[in-house]
């Protein structure tokens, strides 16, 4: 298949993927609290994919398990806490317009650690991105006052840690197959995720119900299909385009996660609905400026 057709569906793919994530975030929370989905979530995934591919390990060489921490820490670890924090106490569809800002920041600290050189209508694009946000938190806070929209920070604080994360597999990890990386990145991460686990106190307090079981198989759907495989495909499109390109996936997510939070009567204006086409035409202009 045609590489230029191969981005396309893996772009509409993910965007369906993760846009359904956030509101089986917001569901599995409904019986986990936010360290415990966290570290469920990756320790699933971790499993899921050494399941699939341990035999891609002895593939990854001495300096490459550098930047797989490095990249599995950043990339994976950080943000599944965040986002899990997040969702909690703000609506999952604004999460994840604010998720549109990973191609900004991908622009922004590709060129000031990693060297990546930008043009002038890149630089338009990122301070329309972020007036874009500032509406749709502002906007948020009013419409929703019961919620604490200082969340929104650590959803800024993922999209940074993604735009790391794709910088630093587009510079050092070009070599190293998509599943080979996945699989690195979550056998570093397992052992860290099951300590936290235990610390919740989830093996002693977790009790067997409806609403627990229907948290175990949200969280359970998200690893392996909103982590895991997502992973192995996202992966893979950095590998085959630019980290800009790649992070332009979240042009599609907030559509898929908007209509899921609309289904699950969260609210949302046509203001906020204006904030996020704004946030994604300044992502749109980041893109378009070769």
């Amino acid at each position: 298949m045609e590489q230029h057709k191969q981005k396309w569906i893996f772009l509409i793919i993910l965007s369906l993927v993760w846009g359904s994530s956030f509101i089986l975030m917001k569901k599995a929370l409904i019986s986990l609290n936010p360290v415990q989905v966290g570290a469920l979530r990756i320790l699933i995934t971790a499993i899921f994919l050494f399941l699939i591919g341990f035999k891609r390990v002895f593939k990854i060489n001495k300096t490459q398990w550098y930047y797989l921490f490095l990249n599995g820490v950043i990339g994976s670890f950080i943000p599944v806490f965040l986002f899990a924090f997040a969702v909690k106490h703000i609506d999952s569809s604004i999460a994840s317009i604010l998720n549109s800002l990973t191609p900004l920041n991908t622009l922004i600290f590709g060129y000031l650690v990693f060297g990546f050189a930008y043009r002038r209508k890149q630089l338009l694009g990122v301070l329309i991105g972020l007036a874009g946000t500032v509406i749709l938190i502002l906007k948020g806070a009013e419409i929703n006052p019961s919620q604490n929209y200082l969340y929104s920070i650590l959803v800024l604080i993922a999209t940074i840690c993604y735009a790391f994360n794709l910088n630093i597999i587009k510079k050092h990890l070009q070599d190293l197959d998509a599943l080979s990386i996945a699989v690195g990145n979550f056998m570093i991460l397992m052992i860290p995720a099951l300590i936290i686990l235990y610390f919740t106190g989830i093996f002693s307090t977790f009790e067997v119900d409806e609403a627990s079981t229907m948290s175990l198989v949200y969280i359970t759907i998200l690893a392996v299909f909103g982590t895991g495989l997502a992973k192995i495909l996202y992966n893979h499109l950095i590998k085959i385009s630019t980290p800009v390109y790649s992070s332009s996936v979240t042009y599609l997510i907030p559509i898929v996660a908007i209509l899921w939070g609309i289904l699950d009567g969260e609210k949302i204006s046509a203001v906020q609905i204006l904030a996020g086409g704004i946030i994604i035409f300044g992502v749109y202009l980041v893109n378009k400026a070769k």
